[in-house]
């Protein structure tokens, strides 16, 4: 399959940064959001340097998207000009096509607003 570490890093990105907002914090459930990312845990790390097949999520927040040195991104994640933060990490998460069309992240979207939130509860935690 044709994937990027980046694709997947935005994908959770996305969910780190709605968790960093009240709104997202206030609706969501950090134990329910922790089985949502057993999902992205399969290509995503929350441990600063440790890449796999989607690049660490670690100090995601307020980064350039494509721009960890470490982890080679799509052309579509590099050129797309976003910066994480709550609101760029839900819409990604939401449908990462639409959000970076081209972008090589295998994920069809999670497209239930209380599923991210709780993914973004559980994401705050470690993103912070």
């Amino acid at each position: 399959m044709k994937t990027s570490s980046s694709n997947h890093i935005l994908c959770l990105s996305l969910l780190a940064l709605a968790c960093l907002s009240g709104a997202a914090r206030a609706e969501g459930d950090a134990s329910r959001g922790e089985k949502k990312f057993m999902d992205c845990a399969s290509c995503h790390s929350l441990e600063a340097g440790k890449n796999g097949v989607g690049p660490s999520l670690a100090g995601i927040l307020g980064r350039k998207a494509g721009d960890n040195p470490d982890f080679r991104f799509s052309p579509a994640l590099k050129r797309s000009g976003i910066v994480w933060s709550a609101r760029t990490l839900d819409s990604y998460i939401t449908d990462p096509q639409k959000a970076i069309p081209a972008n090589r992240m295998p994920y069809a979207g999670m497209p239930n607003a209380a599923e991210r939130a709780d993914l973004m509860a559980y994401l705050h935690k470690f993103l912070k």
